[in-house]
């Protein structure tokens, strides 16, 4: 009983991150503790602020402070336990050498090795349980996101199917339409001239009654009273004729409508995506050590631009010797994570990320094969992405803001123009077994053409 009292106790005071008794603890919100050390690392780390127990997640690092209520009750934790091995120590030294311990002080011994041995298995048995919970709990976010995923495509795509079959009915209406206009005039035609038919039979029959007569006096007075000599009035049908109805370009323009209703839903689903991604937000800063030393930073590490001008920096393995680019501070290998950079007036430049062993001395190729996940822009206009062959982008208009997003476990890099809510291009199916570090380059300064610095811009969500 003594020994289940004591890991109860123990239990109590044990940290989930570290699995050891709890120095300095702290209370998150949610009402889980941890040792302050511990769980300000666990977040230094993380992508997100989330309790490691029950996954909470915070939208502002929360403020710790020690409890001292828990504090103290581990202080006295802790002496008691050590009043215990004291105990434990003097008993031990009761025997002298040579003596054969007793029975009693043996099995005093057993139970003591036992209860050490009961709580190690109590601890892995409390740590496979936490893990258990994260497991269980991994699974629940992606049971939300798949079914959120399918709710929004099953959406989309009935909206689509309704399109479809909207403008389908429309084509089929508009045609028969046409098809009933040329119908009715051709009937009114027909009518006419069966009209015209009938009374120039009418006058047939009078002729010919006519000319039956033996009677040349009533010969000569029938024709002149019904002047049967002159055909009856008509019309000229000479250049009269019904043109079958012209149906070029119907069905392309029921397309064009219908790509314009895509191309609506496209936006709607792209701003969707990118809200979401940009949940994943993280604060990237530039690191001066690895900056060639032509660049210039700015004090807070979030701007960089070409002087022109080589700086005498020494030449550290981090610091990129001959291509005049930057990489963030924070590096990056599991889970997802998202930034912002302002590329507004610039005429060449580089983003995106790279892994961790790349190249930084001499001239440098960019493609996923040599660690680079890259788009660029050069000339002003000329769009592409580093896919080793480049792949040249066709964008509607110059992007401002470029967002760059990446899933670690996904091996995908995403990037985005942020304010027409637009994805640039993807690079996927990547493997990615380093860390990743955010990739910056201004481009040469060009004479003043260039001058314009790239700047990491925080992450607003709308």
């Amino acid at each position: 009983m003594a020994a289940a009292n004591y890991l109860q106790s123990e239990d109590q005071f044990l940290c989930s991150i570290c699995l050891d008794v709890f120095t300095d603890p702290v209370t998150t919100s949610c009402g889980h503790n941890f040792c302050k050390n511990c769980i300000t690392e666990h977040w230094n780390t993380s992508n997100r602020c989330l309790c490691p127990i029950c996954k909470e997640g915070f939208t502002t690092r929360p403020g710790l402070r020690v409890n001292t209520f828990i504090s103290e009750m581990v202080a006295q934790f802790r002496q008691s336990a050590q009043q215990k091995a004291s105990s434990s120590s003097s008993e031990q030294q009761v025997s002298k050498p040579g003596e054969v311990p007793c029975d009693v002080c043996t099995g005093t011994k057993l139970k003591a090795e036992l209860g050490k041995t009961e709580a190690e298995i109590q601890q892995m048995i409390q740590k496979r349980r936490l893990k258990i919970q994260e497991i269980k709990h991994s699974v629940d976010l992606s049971e939300e996101d798949a079914d959120r995923e399918i709710a929004e495509g099953v959406q989309v795509f009935t909206s689509l199917k309704e399109s479809v079959e909207r403008g389908l009915n429309e084509l089929i209406n508009t045609i028969k339409e046409k098809q009933k206009t040329t119908e009715k005039q051709a009937e009114a035609f027909i009518k006419e001239l069966e009209q015209e038919i009938s009374e120039l039979m009418k006058r047939s029959t009078e002729v010919e009654q006519v000319l039956r007569s033996e009677d040349h006096l009533h010969l000569l007075q029938s024709v002149q009273s019904l002047n049967i000599q002159q055909p009856p009035p008509t019309k000229d049908w000479t250049e009269v004729s019904v043109r079958p109805s012209s149906y070029e370009g119907t069905v392309v323009k029921a397309v064009v409508q219908l790509e314009e209703t895509l191309s609506e839903e496209m936006k709607k689903l792209a701003e969707s995506e990118l809200k979401r991604v940009q949940q994943y937000a993280v604060d990237v800063s530039l690191d001066p050590d690895t900056a060639h030393p032509d660049l210039i930073l700015s004090d807070d590490g979030k701007q960089v631009n070409d002087s022109d001008v080589r700086k005498n920096l020494p030449d550290n393995p981090e610091r990129f010797s001959y291509c005049a680019c930057v990489l963030g501070k924070q590096s990056f290998s599991s889970g997802r994570f998202y930034f912002e950079v302002q590329v507004k007036g610039k005429t060449n430049w580089d983003l995106g990320v790279v892994r961790e062993s790349i190249n930084r001395k001499g001239i440098i190729t960019l493609s996923p094969e040599n660690g680079y996940w890259i788009i660029w822009l050069r000339n002003g206009n000329e769009y592409k992405a580093a896919a080793g062959p480049s792949v040249l982008l066709s964008l509607k208009s110059p992007p401002q803001k470029v967002g760059v997003f990446v899933d670690y476990e996904e091996g995908l890099v995403s990037f985005y123009d942020v304010d027409a809510a637009a994805l640039i291009y993807s690079f996927t199916g990547c493997s990615f077994t380093e860390k990743l570090f955010p990739y910056f380059s201004p481009g040469l300064n060009y004479g003043g053409k260039n001058s314009s610095p790239l700047i990491i811009s925080p992450v607003r969500v709308n």
